[in-house]
């Protein structure tokens, strides 16, 4: 096993709770599918939202999966002018087999634009 660090991100139309739970729900849930990730392969979750994401924590997703043995951070993004709005990324620590160049990071809706050249997968 290799602990490796794998980076997604996704973006909300709405400031609502349900909205960021739902939408943090489908990027962990795509992050541990691509990269066939079981939750005792994750050693820690850092989630970041930009300053307009105020209705709820992303990593509440994450314990309504029922994950309540992954430790789990939440954080501020910088406010950046004409930075990406409603945006919530993580960064997932985790034991995955194989190199670290096979790790899949997931890019979804307007967050795309953070990183092309990943959002395809590789």
């Amino acid at each position: 096993m290799t602990l490796a660090a794998i980076r997604g991100a996704t973006t909300l139309d709405v400031d609502t709770r349900e909205e960021i739970v739902a939408r943090s729900q489908e990027l962990v849930l795509a992050l541990f599918e691509k990269n066939s990730l079981d939750p005792d392969d994750v050693v820690s979750i850092v989630f970041t939202s930009t300053p307009d994401v105020t209705a709820e924590f992303p990593a509440i997703a994450v314990r309504e999966l029922g994950h309540s043995q992954i430790p789990l951070l939440c954080a501020r993004e910088m406010a950046v002018k004409d930075a990406i709005r409603l945006c919530i990324r993580c960064l997932v620590h985790a034991d995955v087999k194989g190199s670290r160049r096979d790790v899949q990071h997931v890019y979804l809706r307007d967050a795309q634009k953070l990183r092309p050249d990943l959002s395809g997968g590789r």
